[in-house]
């Protein structure tokens, strides 16, 4: 078995990543995101990066520390309110934002990631969302265009993994993972669990095709908002 495995993040992403790239991550909330790889990023000092994501982390956590290390030059997101720092900086017009649907931004990625440049949806139609955008009808009702992403490089986390990349996700985060793993033209994956021999095909949920380099993974899952319910009396 070909092996794409690399123990050290940092060292296999300083080899591809450079200033003004466009990074597609995978995650929602703090729910799936590739922390090892993130952190790796930060520490490159890559900047004037464009981020494609869910959403951006929550301050200290996820991609709240690129925020923090004001790497970020852009991001294109569907929900970005649980980090204040964010907030500042988007205000004070240091972060240019394009917000996208979450239904739209989930098929910008798999089109640009299937080769699709572009697609039409009602999405958005007589809002912010289309304005300067390209506007048709089917069957009697408007659609904007929307291109397609492909990013320079995706980072995005498994539960297992085989050294030839094929990655199986856990639960709820599968989210946008499978999907940034498309868009990347150079992805890179952290899986938990890296099995010696290959995944079963049938269990696949994204295809070592899309995966060039693999990591191990770090077993810390940080949880957004913990919410604990009051112990009823017996």
């Amino acid at each position: 078995m070909a092996s794409k495995y690399r123990q050290d993040a940092a060292a296999a992403l300083a080899e591809v990543v450079q200033d003004g790239m466009t990074v597609a991550v995978g995650g929602f909330g703090l729910s799936g995101i590739p922390t090892r790889l993130i952190t790796a990023l930060r520490d490159s000092g890559a900047r004037n990066l464009t981020i494609v994501s869910n959403n951006m982390g929550v301050d200290g956590k996820g991609l709240g520390l690129l925020i923090e290390n004001q790497q970020v030059a852009k991001v294109m997101a569907s929900y970005v309110g649980e980090n204040k720092l964010f907030a500042q900086q988007f205000l004070s017009g240091e972060l240019e934002v394009e917000f996208v649907p979450q239904g739209t931004l989930a098929e910008r990625l798999r089109a640009g990631g299937a080769g699709i440049p572009a697609f039409y949806t009602p999405t958005g139609v007589g809002t912010p969302v289309a304005e300067g955008k390209p506007v048709m009808e089917f069957d009697g009702k408007p659609a904007i265009l929307e291109r397609g992403i492909v990013a320079d490089i995706a980072l995005v986390r498994a539960h297992q993994a085989d050294a030839e990349g094929n990655l199986r996700y856990r639960m709820t985060a599968r989210n946008f993972n499978p999907l940034a793993a498309m868009a990347g033209r150079y992805t890179f994956a952290e899986a938990e669990h890296i099995e010696q021999d290959y995944l079963d095909p049938q269990l696949v949920d994204t295809p070592g095709i899309f995966v060039q380099c693999l990591v191990e993974a770090d077993q810390i899952k940080d949880i957004e908002q913990r919410t604990v319910r009051v112990r009823q009396e017996a």
